[in-house]
């Protein structure tokens, strides 16, 4: 849709050097001659990592480069039956790489949806254009809770007023005047204008805030970071064991040298937990997929596993509990005022007012200006003031000025006619004063001299989905709180009516006290808070943090961006302003407030599956750990070639690991991921470790002649198969019909192996005689049982 305004061309400067405005903005001559000249604003915002990013990320790691080595070591030495474990590595590389590549596609088309496009006049037309298409000289206009999105000079103010507090740090917003500068960044919070770009592209913030707030990222995560803690105390107990291993082997034995080397690689290998890191992105890529589907937009993938986190919520009221549009349903004159002349006042204030909020555009549906009144003065709405205001010279040449806003902001204490803003408020209905002032709207204290002429009674329209998202939250013990810029019982009624625990305990925030923790024991307190002002809003963000809560904050309106700023998980709804969605982690595009429970339950799937499946691929490290190192001390032969713990890893941890990592799962987010992980990792390694070697060694004992390593190897496998399946077994619980059967179904790809001849052939797997295999099942038998204990007593030991 474009509106004519004007048909001047424009230049960027003038002979002097100053930058020149012209109302019409530049012609498409001009456009394509800034364009080849590369003064457009081309920085590539974008949504997700690049291609090659994503490749060089799955392909170029420290892990990937040894067992690199390895794999073309085993090629050369080895049948091609103990270089199993490169393949199976390949082939997670490439699954991880194809799940990224699907989470990019979705998040660069999301992205493309929710993209903010300002507008900008060109041939005398105003029309919307993507941020990157933007040139040097071009004439942008601006709006309540539209972004800046390059560097410029303002050529045109409609009392316009910037929050430039992302930017500076000051939370109060700056009034700005033609010749002013504004810097991208920044926001609109109240009135409106142009002005005329004078930075684009590199040279300008914007496009490095706009990238940085929409990058594929997988940092400042708790899961991310605590893998990569974990990973650094393996390489730190890998490197010396493996050095350990390979002079053990290589040196202190009299072996032959080709079977010296695949047992030193066999040790060497299951050391390394490869797929954590794998199973971790491909999770997240594939929670992005899933949220996507429900046009759900992650600028940043950790918030997937933030919200999961939360255990505050707060609320805006407006566009999140209620939809945008409202009704008027009634109005009542005061002081003996004339109906007719109040609806044409009323007329004149929508028609004033270039970009209407949703309660002023509820009036201009219901009181279509009929009357031709000169607008000679505006006041934009602000949500820090509660009122706006226009003044008029009417058609008979008198003179008039007008606020419409907030009763109790604009009456004082005591006024009877808030006594009939309280009935209506009880009501859950919206309550707006007209009233007649004399002086400058901007004069100091013209609030206190209002002359109450008429109430408007706004009816709001509740969305469907809230009540049932509202119940989901305290289902999860989640608390809700809602803050709004409305009446307090007004924002109340509305949340009973959604079915809010609480909603009758509500606070006016002017009486809120200003000291953190005083605020905070306030705001576990109650529930609904009314009259909230934007910085209050941060302030009682903050508080709640300082309490130790996870906070969500949802909003829609500029009123909102501190507050979503600050919160750790801040929401946006697809059709709030633009400030809003830059600071957002996460964009409803569906302005479905019902999608927040599906985020949740995605976070807390990545969440409590990775912690499940960190502890299979733990386990398996430690205990390959401790076996090298009891060689080492020893000085015997490895127990195993790498076919062995290829189809033990696979068995036991790879496949069963990406199930669970997939899996839905319920339970709440806990904090301490590593030492949740470790806790049981460890005791599990230990046992699956000491319960191996004591196997191999009876089995040493046992069997004599040439083949006897052979039959003690396979004793030794089928001991740590059995405890390395019951851990599975452990961490499979709850157990379902299907987790069950993942289970069993493991378990019996191993007897298939067992029983096969050319699979045991394959594996170097047969098991001879029958007290060795029955004495291996009693010995995984006592380790199972360890397990067991084991995690019951660090559960009472060591409590997360």
């Amino acid at each position: 849709m474009t509106q004519r305004v004007g048909s001047e061309a424009s230049t960027t400067r003038t002979s002097d050097g100053a930058v020149e405005h012209r109302p019409g903005g530049l012609s498409s001559a001009e456009v394509a001659e800034r364009v080849a000249r590369g003064e457009v604003n081309d920085v590539p915002v974008r949504s997700s990592r690049s291609t090659a990013d994503i490749v060089r990320a799955n392909v170029f790691t420290r892990f990937n480069a040894i067992i690199g080595v390895l794999w073309v070591i085993m090629l050369v030495v080895a049948p091609i039956q103990d270089s199993l474990f490169g393949f199976v590595i390949i082939a997670n590389t490439g699954i991880g790489i194809i799940q990224e590549l699907r989470a990019k596609k979705t998040l660069d088309g999301l992205a493309v949806i929710g993209e903010a496009k300002p507008k900008v006049r060109r041939d005398g037309t105003a029309t919307e254009v993507p941020v990157s298409e933007i040139v040097l000289g071009d004439c942008v206009e601006l709006g309540p809770g539209d972004k800046i999105v390059v560097d410029g000079e303002v050529a045109e103010s409609e009392s316009l007023e910037v929050d430039e507090s992302l930017l500076t740090g000051e939370a109060d917003p700056v009034v700005k005047h033609p010749g002013d500068q504004v810097m991208s960044g920044s926001f609109v919070v109240a009135g409106g204008g142009a002005f005329t770009a004078t930075k684009v592209g590199r040279e300008a913030y914007a496009a490095q805030l706009a990238e940085e707030a929409s990058r594929f990222t997988l940092v400042h995560s708790e899961l991310r970071s605590g893998i990569s803690t974990i990973l650094k105390y393996v390489t730190w107990m890998m490197v010396p064991t493996a050095i350990g291993l390979i002079l053990s082997q290589l040196v202190v034995k009299e072996s032959d040298l080709r079977g010296s080397i695949a047992r030193t690689v066999g040790g060497i290998v299951p050391m390394i937990p490869e797929g954590l890191v794998l199973l971790t992105s491909v999770a997240f890529a594939i929670g992005v997929v899933r949220l996507g589907r429900r046009q759900c937009l992650v600028q940043e993938l950790p918030a997937i596993e933030g919200l999961a986190r939360v255990d505050v919520v707060c609320l805006d009221k407006t566009g999140t509990l209620t939809e945008g549009g409202m009704d008027v349903t009634e109005l009542r004159t005061l002081g003996g005022a004339d109906e007719a002349y109040v609806r044409t006042v009323l007329g004149a204030l929508g028609e004033s007012d270039p970009r209407p909020n949703a309660s002023l555009q509820a009036i201009i549906d219901a009181y279509p200006d009929g009357e031709e009144w000169r607008c000679t003065q505006a006041l934009p709405f602000s949500s820090a003031r509660k009122y706006s205001g226009a003044a008029f010279s009417e058609s008979d040449g008198e003179s008039s000025a007008w606020l419409l806003g907030a009763p109790d902001v604009l009456l004082p204490d005591g006024d009877p006619v808030l006594a009939q803003t309280d009935e209506l408020n009880e009501k859950g209905l919206r309550v707006l004063l007209l009233a007649r002032v004399d002086g400058e709207l901007d004069a100091p204290g013209i609030a206190e001299r209002a002359e109450a002429a008429a109430l408007v009674v706004l009816e709001q329209r509740l969305r469907p989905d809230a009540s049932d998202t509202l119940a989901y939250f305290a289902d999860q013990r989640v608390a809700a709180k809602v803050i709004s810029g409305d009446n307090a019982v007004s924002v109340g009624a509305v949340a009973g009516k959604l079915g809010l625990a609480g909603a009758e305990d509500t606070v006016d925030a002017r009486k809120l006290p200003a000291e953190r923790e005083e605020m905070a024991a306030r705001l576990d307190e109650a529930t609904v808070f009314g009259r909230v002002t934007p910085q209050q809003k941060r302030s009682m963000v903050a508080a709640l943090q300082s309490k130790g809560h996870t906070v969500a904050m949802t909003g829609d309106g500029v009123n909102d961006v501190l507050a979503l700023k600050d919160a750790d998980i801040g929401v946006s709804m697809g059709s709030g302003s633009e400030a809003t969605k830059a600071v957002a982690q996460i964009v409803l595009l569906n302005n479905s407030f019902a999608t927040l429970p599906y985020v949740v339950a995605e976070g807390r799937r990545v969440i409590g599956n990775i912690t499940r499946v960190a502890t299979l691929f733990l386990t398996k490290t430690v205990y390959s750990v401790l076996l090298a190192v009891l060689v080492v001390i020893t000085g015997i032969e490895y127990p195993f070639l790498p076919r062995h713990l290829t189809l033990l890893s696979t068995l036991t941890i790879g496949v069963p690991a990406f199930f669970l990592a997939l899996a839905p799962n319920k339970e709440r987010a806990k904090p301490q991921f590593v030492k949740r992980v470790m806790r049981y990792a460890v005791p599990s390694g230990i046992v699956a470790a000491a319960a191996t070697f004591l196997t191999y060694q009876l089995a040493r004992a046992h069997y004599t002649g040439p083949d006897a390593l052979g039959a003690e190897t396979s004793a030794a496998t089928l001991t740590l198969f059995l405890v390395s399946i019951w851990v599975l077994a452990i961490i499979a619980r709850p157990y379902t019909w299907w987790r069950i059967a993942l289970v069993l179904a493991m378990g019996g790809a191993f007897l298939v192996v067992l029983a096969v001849p050319w699979l045991q052939d394959f594996f170097a797997l047969r098991l001879v005689g029958t007290v060795m295999p029955w004495t291996a099942v009693g010995v995984a038998a006592a380790g199972g049982l360890l397990v067991e204990v084991a995690w019951r007593w660090v559960e009472r030991r060591f409590p997360v």
